[in-house]
């Protein structure tokens, strides 16, 4: 049976005009037609998603749709102000781009309305909330929050037991700058004391 010769496209799906290949001899050509008729809509060269309508207009594509298609992995982690600010570490920063770990790209790319820098650098496979206090550390300049206010929040966070001081201390070896790891250890001693 041959293939259709017209995709059935998934509602808020993205898409790469690869992926059209199928369909087509000239997926370009296929994706173009798709989009003049108002089945696709372009988020970045090479890059679209299947529009839906609510009553308040179209739905734009999820965080997590965009970057598995444009990463074409699901091997990443989204950080930054918003995880770091839910930590209570005393970070409190906005930041115009989604930061993305990942191990394919790097850079600052415009994906359908929204900016996401992209980094090249290892994270676990399973982040944990004492990961991102390492990783709040190593960014401190771009959550806006100081060496003194995060050592103090985090020496009372461990001190209460919202982290856990072998994990915190794992990370910080695993995935910390040797300052990094001396201020773990700092603040793993003042919490000590405090308790």
């Amino acid at each position: 049976m041959p293939p259709p010769t017209r995709p059935e496209l998934e509602p808020n799906r993205v898409y790469r005009t690869k992926q059209f290949a199928r369909w087509s001899k000239n997926p370009a050509r296929l994706v173009h037609r798709l989009v003049q008729e108002g089945q696709l809509h372009e988020l970045a060269h090479g890059l679209y998603y299947a529009p839906t309508k609510s009553r308040f207009g179209m739905v734009p594509p999820s965080q997590d749709a965009l970057l598995r298609a444009f990463l074409e992995t699901d091997d990443y982690v989204v950080t930054g102000p918003p995880a770091w600010n839910a930590l209570g570490l005393g970070a409190t920063a906005m930041f115009a781009l989604t930061l993305v770990y990942n191990k394919k790209r790097s850079g600052e790319f415009a994906l359908g309305g929204q900016k996401f820098l992209l980094r090249r650098v290892a994270y676990p496979a399973r982040p944990t909330a004492e990961w991102l206090a390492i990783d709040l550390i190593e960014n401190q300049a771009m959550a806006g929050v100081g060496p003194d206010a995060i050592a103090a929040a985090l020496t009372k966070a461990v001190a209460e037991g919202r982290f856990d001081p072998r994990v915190l201390t794992a990370m910080a070896e695993a995935f910390g700058t040797k300052a990094t790891q001396v201020f773990v250890r700092a603040c793993l001693g003042s919490a000590k004391e405090a308790s």
